[in-house]
């Protein structure tokens, strides 16, 4: 009876705790590049994919990627359908109430806006626009806290989603990360062009954890201390961000 008293007693505590069970499953959407995408062979890329896997290989944890919708990437991490999340989530004040950090793997950068090219803003008097935003985004937070009164906010399900329907003419402005923005502005050949200033909306990008992980929080931000010493994370960064920001600045 004692040993199965302490077989189960084991159980229950690799379980509770996915850090000493050597096998963390990383939450990520797979549609926001260069943070996260689906490559042309199908397959998870990017730069927290490759990252994920180096601060798993540092920490000598099993990693396994699941893509879920960006909407409801922070019910199912607390749901325990996945341990970890990576998926270009910025630390912000209101996500702290429900989920913990790591240490940042990619320092806060400003959020833009970016419109067909040739169209005139007026931000400090901005009416009657159709601003896009995606869905349970801190620009999406933002927009509707200062930008609803005068305009439209209108909320999408991806980032693809948005950046398609600006093109389509169907919004003015696109409010989103400038990383994944930048892309479509190199990519669209002058078609696309940022507008008006960068906005400073929450800190830098870092692992989501459940509030109760605290041994895995501390596992993984020993691993990403160890990789930013080593050059690891800036050289990720200049791969798939080219200009930085860097950590070795």
């Amino acid at each position: 009876m004692k040993k199965l008293i302490l077989t189960l007693t084991l159980a229950a505590s690799v379980i509770a705790s996915p850090a000493l069970s050597q096998s963390v499953r990383i939450g990520t959407e797979g549609a926001y590049a260069p943070y996260n995408y689906v490559d042309d062979s199908g397959k998870l890329a990017g730069y927290e994919i490759d990252l994920g896997n180096a601060i798993c290989a540092e920490a000598k944890l099993k990693c396994e990627f699941i893509t879920n919708e960006w909407d409801s990437i922070i019910p199912n991490l607390v749901a325990g359908n996945y341990d970890m999340i990576m998926a270009g989530m910025s630390v912000t004040e209101d996500r702290k109430k429900t989920i913990a950090f790591s240490d940042e793997y990619y320092p806060a950068e400003p959020s833009r806006f970016m419109a067909a090219s040739g169209d005139k803003f007026d931000f400090a008097a901005l009416k009657g626009k159709k601003i896009g935003v995606q869905g349970a985004t801190m620009q999406a937070a933002y927009a509707e806290a200062n930008l609803a009164a005068g305009n439209t906010i209108l909320s999408f399900e991806t980032f693809d989603q948005s950046v398609a329907d600006l093109a389509a003419g169907n919004i003015d402005l696109l409010l989103a990360d400038g990383d994944p923005l930048q892309n479509v502005v190199d990519a669209s050949k002058g078609a696309m062009v940022f507008v008006g200033e960068g906005i400073r909306i929450g800190g830098g990008v870092a692992i989501g954890l459940r509030q109760k992980d605290a041994d895995l929080a501390a596992t993984l931000n020993k691993a990403i201390e160890s990789l930013k010493k080593k050059g690891a994370v800036d050289k990720l960064i200049k791969t798939y961000f080219k200009d930085g920001p860097f950590y070795s600045n």
